[in-house]
């Protein structure tokens, strides 16, 4: 039946038997896009395989006695966020906006119970095309993993498990979740800065968390006098070639589409990675006469992390300068930590927070012309006029915004837990190594190398 027949129908009955109620026909569902959903299903495996990336990364970094208790923090994000984001997490970022749009809330969201009803099956994507609301919900879950994991690299080798535990799981539906709704799920400054994949709400903000805990806990016992050895860069180079692969997802998913838009994202992710890698290795070499292995790792991560707000903005002189630009930012961070003298274990704040905001910032220098012409269209849909400087100033909330909420939420949970049930390493279990003292184990069987 047409829509003018069932309008006719409803007339003539309203007009003859005003008692009679007349169902309106129901909007047919929109159409599962299959090439979208498998790229989607594709792309959420590969942010979580970042995870076990990190932990290689993390893992090869810190001494031999220390391996399987840094490995850990990666892997129980897994679980606990996990199991977080299914029961609220999600209604928190992607829920409707509360308190002024800082957070999200949405009941049919708890347990992503709305997704097995009919009218919540479907995350619509345009033109009547949708993949399954289970797989969206899934492809943030791994977002909402790994930006808590991020932090633990900052307190490395002198954190207790159970208060990491609690402190992830704080730290994600407080610092996180508002940050994700604000940003990204149509809260405060949505549809603002430019953020593809997380440049401010995970890598800012857990580049700031990370800084934060790294001056709360203190120093581990015995740095600087003590020499710090990594135990493996074999694992190392591993985890950062897993964070390289997994990146793909994490940049070109976050389209949710399956065209042009992810292609270049895709490109944009590879040249920025490269161009990071070599001027870390130049760098390297001008200043230490040798280009070293982590240091090719560290490049590469400085490199993903500076283009991950920017792969669907810029062009690809964009992805070259804003790569080089992130690696030289990160070192330069690196080598004022040293002066400066305070314990950020394996350099979360300069790789990921001073790398972030160079992509979120210096984006602006390098858009598309297209970008350009749909950021001028959106605003004059608006009936407002797009400008670059309104554009750099919502950039700069946007960097501001995470800086804000990240360091302040940050130390209030740091210090609240390291109170209560401990979050800092007692000097004794530190020497012990956290493999045997948390754990019982020894990461490389009877070896116990210190």
């Amino acid at each position: 039946m047409s829509r003018r027949t069932a309008a006719l129908v409803a007339l003539c009955l309203f007009t003859f038997f005003p008692g009679v109620a007349v169902a309106e026909e129901a909007a047919p569902p929109p159409e599962i896009d299959t090439g979208t959903t498998a790229w989607m299903l594709t792309s959420t495996a590969l942010v979580l395989f970042m995870i076990p990336g990190l932990a290689l990364f993390y893992g090869g970094l810190v001494r031999t006695k220390n391996v399987l208790g840094t490995m850990m923090h990666s892997f129980v994000a897994m679980a606990i966020i996990g199991v977080s984001w299914a029961v609220v997490g999600y209604a928190m970022c992607f829920g409707d906006s509360q308190l002024g749009g800082i957070i999200g809330w949405d009941p049919g969201y708890l347990f992503l119970s709305s997704m097995d009803t009919d009218a919540g099956k479907y995350y619509e994507i345009g033109d009547g095309q949708a993949i399954p609301s289970f797989v969206f919900a899934m492809f943030q879950g791994k977002f909402a993993i790994i930006a808590p994991a991020l932090i633990a690299g900052a307190f490395a080798e002198r954190v207790r498990f159970r208060g990491y535990c609690l402190f992830i799981l704080l730290w994600s539906l407080l610092v996180y979740c508002p940050l994700c709704h604000m940003i990204w799920g149509g809260g405060l400054v949505s549809g603002e800065a430019i953020d593809l994949a997380g440049g401010t709400v995970i890598h800012i903000a857990a580049g700031t968390a990370g800084l934060v805990c790294a001056f709360v806990l203190g120093a581990r016992r015995s740095y600087p006098k003590t020499a710090m050895h990594p135990n493996n860069l074999v694992l190392t180079l591993l985890g950062a070639g897993m964070l390289w692969v997994g990146w793909f997802g994490f940049n070109s998913g976050s389209f949710v589409t399956s065209d042009l838009d992810t292609g270049r994202a895709l490109a944009m992710t590879q040249i920025a990675a490269a161009a990071a890698a070599l001027m870390w290795v130049l760098i390297e070499s001008i200043h230490l006469k040798k280009a070293t292995s982590l240091g090719m790792a560290s490049g590469i991560i400085a490199g993903l992390v500076a283009i991950t707000p920017a792969a669907g903005a810029v062009t690809t002189v964009g992805a070259l300068a804003l790569g080089a630009l992130g690696a030289a930012g990160a070192y330069g961070a690196i080598l004022l930590k040293n002066k400066l003298g305070y314990d950020d274990s394996l350099d979360v704040f300069g790789i990921h927070g001073v790398a972030g905001i160079v992509g979120a910032v210096g984006l602006m220098l390098f858009l598309r012309p297209d970008t350009v012409a749909g950021l001028k269209a959106s605003y004059a849909e608006e009936e407002l006029v797009w400008t670059a400087v309104t554009q750099l100033k919502h950039q700069a909330i946007g960097v501001v915004l995470a800086i804000g909420v990240s360091g302040v939420v940050t130390a209030i949970i740091a210090v609240l837990i390291d109170k209560t049930i401990g979050l800092r390493l007692n000097d004794r279990d530190q020497q012990a190594g956290m493999d045997h003292a948390l754990h019982g184990e020894h990461g490389y069987g009877l070896l116990n190398l210190n």
